[in-house]
């Protein structure tokens, strides 16, 4: 039977870079039509790992929940459940960046360099050269959290590029069902990571997007992470 998140409480982590006014927008109206309780926590970006899971244990502390978010985000939500197993009822994942290791990983890849641009050059300078060759959506939705984790933004992008994510073996070990998305176009994100991560873990589903449909409307993730999630526990539907 497919988990009934109703009165719920759901933790969705942003991706680097980005913030908790998007995650909140990309799964905040799906969720509440199902009647789930949001939290999207504000990404500390001195303490951008640590802080997340902080913020998982603390919801954490009135009851089982479901977890979740986008790239790093979703991989440190998966994290916590598989060393909480009895705390956490579902995952719902976007855009997962990697499995295991980061070292080759395009999001790792992104994230060290831009690090390495908002150092060098300043984050006036940094915003416009990720404006000019990112859509017209990321860069707007990056302009602005990008302002609001200044100065520390490096901090977290160098932090997020060398999180170790859970492997392969690791997600194979995970008992709730899980709803993942990911998106065909995109280079950062591939869908093979998001490919790997349904093949390994037992209850699991793979729904897929594309870049301009996240532009038109945030929530498409939400949507579809739960469109996936109800596939994951219908035998006839996972991979």
């Amino acid at each position: 039977m497919t988990v009934n998140l109703r009165d719920v409480t759901t933790v969705l982590l942003a991706g680097t870079g980005s913030d908790d006014d998007f995650v909140y927008r990309a799964f905040g109206p799906p969720l509440h039509d199902v009647g789930a309780v949001v939290v999207t926590p504000k990404p500390q970006p001195h303490r951008l790992v640590a802080g997340y899971r902080d913020d998982l244990d603390e919801a954490a502390r009135c009851g089982p929940i479901a977890v979740g978010g986008v790239s790093i985000g979703a991989a440190v939500a998966v994290e916590w459940a598989l060393t909480h197993p009895a705390e956490v009822v579902a995952v719902l994942a976007a855009l997962p960046a990697w499995t295991g290791d980061p070292d080759t990983a395009p999001a790792a890849h992104a994230a060290r360099y831009s690090a390495e641009v908002l150092r060098r050059d300043g984050l006036i300078s940094a915003t416009a050269q990720m404006q000019a060759s990112s859509p017209k959506w990321l860069a707007d939705e990056l302009t602005r959290s990008w302002l609001g984790q200044w100065p520390s933004l490096p901090e977290a992008m160098d932090e997020a590029a060398r999180y170790v994510a859970p492997s392969s073996g690791q997600l194979e070990g995970l008992g709730v069902p899980m709803g993942v998305v990911s998106a065909t176009d995109d280079l950062v994100h591939p869908l093979e990571v998001g490919l790997e991560w349904v093949s390994a873990a037992p209850r699991a589903s793979l729904r897929t997007v594309a870049l301009e449909q996240i532009g038109a409307d945030p929530a498409v993730l939400g949507r579809e992470c739960l469109a996936a999630l109800r596939d994951a526990d219908d035998p006839a539907n996972r991979r």
